[in-house]
């Protein structure tokens, strides 16, 4: 309860954004599942068999983007708990209660997944899966105030690092960056992590996407930033070295 579990694109064209994940990550898509108040329906993307996320029709007029879900008891009254504490109920994504859309108090967007059957990924921290959410924010202070009222969790900055570590029990369960929210907008970010970053970031070209940061070297990691052909964005990393940082609980 508490970490993020799940994560998922929701796209103008699903076909489309099908074609060209399964074509950068290998992954391959159940039947479209239909979703009440959303055309298109949502797929399920699997790797090796096992589910890394998922693929469903944007609203008209919506942006392509990702989005992460974070896991807790019930979804009504997380979302509630959620405008309390600063930030805005969206409402329900489909039918019923289990997933509601919420934005937090700097107006960044994520979902609330109600534990249950099939609630996360079943494949994580594996080279062509999700490795990791990051929260890019313009106020640390009022992010930790909020997270920390919503789901318990506290902020920690490793010296020297340019980032910040949510923890959960001591967990690790996802990380913060902060931003000046114009050149990078405020957003939860999705990093997926690869074998390579570079033939990742040229594969994504190939397909019809862009490179929105080139591949470049951090401690541990080689990481890019690229976008899909509709605009959606994701980040994604390569381990160079052993670091000793513990992998985000899915």
């Amino acid at each position: 309860m508490g970490a993020p579990c799940w994560v998922d694109t929701w796209q103008p064209d699903p076909q489309g954004a099908k074609e060209f994940y399964g074509g950068l990550f290998g992954w391959t898509f159940d039947e479209p599942i239909q979703v009440p108040g959303f055309e298109g329906g949502y797929c399920l993307a699997r790797l090796d068999g096992r589910s890394v996320g998922g693929v469903g029709q944007a609203p008209p007029g919506s942006p392509a983007g990702w989005l992460t879900h974070i896991r807790v008891g019930d979804a009504g009254k997380a979302s509630a708990l959620a405008e309390q504490a600063g930030g805005r109920q969206l409402g329900a994504i489909g039918a019923g209660t289990r997933s509601q859309l919420v934005a937090d108090s700097s107006g960044v967007l994520f979902c609330l997944r109600q534990a249950g059957v099939n609630d996360g990924v079943e494949l994580a921290d594996q080279p062509n899966s999700w490795a990791m959410s990051s929260l890019h924010t313009p106020d640390l202070g009022k992010a930790q105030e909020f997270y920390r009222a919503l789901f318990n969790w506290e902020l920690t900055s490793p010296p020297d690092a340019p980032f910040s570590l949510w923890l959960l029990e001591d967990q690790l369960v996802a990380v913060a960056t902060p931003t000046d929210g114009v050149t990078v907008p405020p957003h939860w970010s999705v990093n997926f992590g690869v074998t390579d970053a570079d033939r990742t970031a040229d594969r994504a070209v190939a397909l019809g996407g862009g490179i929105v940061m080139a591949p470049m070297d951090s401690p541990g990691f080689r990481s890019a930033v690229i976008s899909d052909p509709w605009g959606g964005v994701v980040a994604v990393s390569a381990v160079t070295e052993q670091t000793g940082t513990p992998p985000v609980r899915a």
